[in-house]
């Protein structure tokens, strides 16, 4: 298992084939997201994609009362962000989870491994 990459908003580590991305804050706006983790990607990821098809976790953690946000909207922000990344195309997402709940703290986690 890896450290965490990053020190800002968007940090993440790889764990055995998976990889798990972390973004804290929460904001109602989904399309803040796609630059956020494109940036983060872009300057501080190695890793190169991978073929094959990936099984996609994202979950949205809140406090209170969840924000008003469309999940369905969130998800094709993060994965346009991440495709290129951790997968070369949408179309290798066999299976996509996203999940709100309540949680210790505002964040959203975004799991992403291989099919096996």
């Amino acid at each position: 298992m890896h450290g965490w990459i990053g020190t800002g908003k968007v940090r993440a580590r790889e764990q055995g084939e998976a990889v798990e991305i972390t973004i804290d804050g929460l904001t109602t706006q989904a399309k803040y997201y796609k630059p956020l983790v494109y940036e983060f990607m872009r300057k501080e990821w190695a890793s190169r994609p991978s073929w094959g098809d990936h099984v996609v976790e994202i979950v949205m953690e809140h406090v209170g009362d969840p924000p008003w946000m469309d999940l369905d909207n969130l998800a094709k922000a993060l994965l346009d962000a991440i495709k290129g990344y951790l997968f070369h195309d949408d179309s290798q997402v066999a299976r996509l989870l996203v999940e709100r709940r309540e949680g210790e703290r505002e964040r959203i986690t975004i799991r992403v491994f291989p099919r096996g």
